[in-house]
């Protein structure tokens, strides 16, 4: 069963970092993401398939809140002309949530060892 908690608390750390990162472009936004996901992997606990799970949740949490937003916008531009149909809304959509996912990775493999460390 997920600790929505949990992510939560992945999520925000991931937020917050993800905010500080503009200052270390690159390095600090996979710095956010791997503590992101070790934090939701702790908090969560039951060892390291329970810490994947929600380093994957929290990781992806904000790429899915993103590329909800991206295709908010894209909406409007697709039907207005600005952007090619084939480019606007659930294109779009669906690409950031695939992207989402893969870039929600790094938090799943930082959640595995914050769930093998709350074991200890």
């Amino acid at each position: 069963m997920t600790d929505w908690r949990a992510v939560g608390y992945g999520f925000v750390t991931q937020l917050i970092l993800g905010i500080v990162a503009f200052a270390l472009p690159g390095i600090g936004h996979v710095g956010a993401g791997l503590i992101g996901g070790f934090v939701a992997g702790y908090v969560s606990g039951g060892g390291i398939l329970r810490g994947v799970w929600h380093g994957l949740l929290a990781g992806a949490v904000g790429g899915l809140l993103l590329a909800l937003l991206v295709a908010v916008l894209a909406i409007p531009l697709g039907l207005v002309g600005a952007l090619p149909l084939a480019l606007g809304g659930i294109g779009i959509a669906l690409g950031l949530v695939f992207v989402a996912f893969l870039l929600a990775l790094d938090s799943a493999v930082a959640g595995a060892v914050g769930g093998l460390v709350a074991e200890f």
